[in-house]
C-alpha cells in the first residue's frame, strides 16, 4: 500500500535549490538570497536543510553566507546539481511510503516525475535531470526511485495523507504538460504510484501574475484531514475576485471520502503587489510550508500579515509560525512553498557519494 504523507507528516529535511546567477535571479541575487537565508535559518532551528548548487565554489559562498547567519553546519547536507531555476516544489522528488503489512513501518520511495517548465513556458532540462542527478550521487542512500512519464510538478497538488487529493483541473489536463492524458489517465496513474483514492479536483481559481496555471498550493491546502485553507478577494473590482470566489463555492461543495463537508478556513489578501514592469505578482498566505515544529509563512510587509499569522497560529497551536519577508521571492512569480520540497521521515539524506 502506498500513501502520499500530509506536509505534517515528520520530515527529515527541507530540499531547496540555490538561487545563482544563471537563473532568473541573476539581476536580483542579494534580495533573494536573503530571503534564503532567512528561511534556512528559521528551518534548521528544527530539522535538517538539503540545500542544490551547481557547482562546488557556488556551494562554499553559500556555506559561507549561512555559517556568517548563524546557521550549524551539522544543520546543513549539500548536493551538486545545475538547475534552470530555483523552484524545487516542482522539479524535486515526491516522496510515498510504502507499507507491506499491517502495522509495518511505511518505507519511502522517491518519485520523479516529469517537469517541462509549467507546459514548456520556460527552459527545463537541467531541472528536469535534478532528481536523476540525486540519484546517482547517492544522496538518498539505497532508497527506492521510480520514474513516471506524466508530468506533475509538486505544488499542483496537496495532500490530506489519507488518500485524499487537492488538485486544480488544468494544471494535469493540459495539452502543454499531458498530451493524451485523459482524467482517468492521470488518475490511475496518481493512484497506482501515490495511493491516491480520493481526487478533489477544482476548476476555478487564479492569482494575477501565477504563471502555473492555478497551482493548488497558491490557492488552498490541506491543514488537517477535514480543514481546508484557502485564499480570499473580498473587492469585487479586483481581477481576482470573480475565480476565487468561483472556487471558494467549490470548496464549500467538496465532501471528504466520508461525504462529509471541509472545514474552510479563509485566509486574508494582501494589498496588490506590482514588479518593476507594472505585472501584478501572486503574492498570497496559502502558500506556507510545513516543517517540523514550526510553520513557514511568507509575508510581504502587509497590514494583513498579521492576521495571517494568527489565523495560523490558531490553526496550528503545536507549531512556532516563522513569518518570512517574501516580497522578494514573488518578484518570480512564486513564493515560499514554490521554494522547497520536504523530504519525510525515514529518508536517509547524507552528502553526495562522488
Amino acid at each position: 500500500m502506498k500513501t502520499l504523507p500530509a506536509e505534517w507528516y515528520p520530515q527529515s529535511a527541507l530540499m531547496l535549490t540555490w538561487p545563482h546567477p544563471d537563473t532568473d535571479w541573476c539581476d536580483q541575487l542579494d534580495a533573494v538570497e536573503a530571503v534564503y537565508v532567512e528561511m534556512v535559518c528559521a528551518l534548521c532551528r528544527y530539522q535538517p536543510a538539503l540545500i542544490l548548487c551547481p557547482d562546488t565554489a557556488w556551494q562554499a559562498r553559500v556555506a559561507g553566507m549561512l555559517a556568517d547567519a548563524g546557521v550549524p553546519s551539522s544543520q546543513l547536507i549539500f548536493a551538486l546539481a545545475r538547475s534552470n531555476d530555483t523552484w524545487t516544489r516542482d522539479h524535486g522528488p515526491i516522496t510515498v511510503l510504502e507499507t507491506q503489512g499491517l502495522g509495518a513501518p511505511g518505507q519511502p520511495c522517491l518519485l520523479d516525475f516529469r517537469f517541462n517548465g509549467w507546459g514548456g513556458k520556460y527552459a527545463s532540462e537541467l531541472d528536469d535531470a535534478i532528481n536523476a542527478r540525486l540519484q546517482e550521487q547517492g544522496v538518498f542512500g539505497n532508497s527506492t526511485w521510480q520514474r513516471s512519464e506524466l508530468l506533475l510538478e509538486g505544488g499542483a497538488i496537496d495532500s490530506d495523507g489519507a488518500g485524499s487529493l487537492l488538485l486544480v483541473r488544468r494544471t494535469l489536463l493540459d495539452p502543454a504538460r499531458n498530451p493524451g492524458w485523459s482524467q482517468d489517465d492521470i488518475e490511475q496513474e496518481l493512484h497506482q504510484r501515490l495511493g491516491i483514492r480520493h481526487f478533489l479536483w477544482l476548476e476555478h481559481g487564479q492569482l494575477s501574475g501565477d504563471d502555473t496555471d492555478g497551482h493548488i498550493d497558491t490557492l488552498a491546502r490541506f491543514i488537517d484531514q477535514r480543514t481546508i485553507a484557502h485564499v480570499t478577494c473580498d473587492d469585487p473590482a479586483d481581477p481576482d475576485h470573480d475565480p476565487i470566489a468561483q472556487m471558494t463555492a467549490e470548496l464549500r461543495a467538496l465532501r471528504d471520502s466520508s461525504g462529509q463537508p471541509y472545514r474552510l478556513l479563509p485566509l486574508p489578501q494582501p494589498r496588490p503587489l506590482f514588479a518593476a514592469d507594472g505585472q501584478r505578482l501572486p503574492a498570497g498566505y496559502a502558500n506556507f510550508a510545513l516543517i517540523n515544529g514550526a510553520l513557514l509563512l511568507p509575508v510581504y510587509q502587509d497590514p494583513a500579515d498579521a492576521e495571517a499569522t494568527r489565523l495560523l497560529q490558531a490553526a496550528f497551536p503545536q507549531r512556532q509560525v516563522h513569518a518570512i519577508d517574501c516580497r522578494a521571492l514573488v518578484a518570480q512569480g512564486g513564493s515560499l512553498h514554490c521554494a522547497c520540497m520536504q523530504l519525510p521521515a525515514g529518508l536517509t539524506i547524507r552528502a553526495p557519494q562522488v
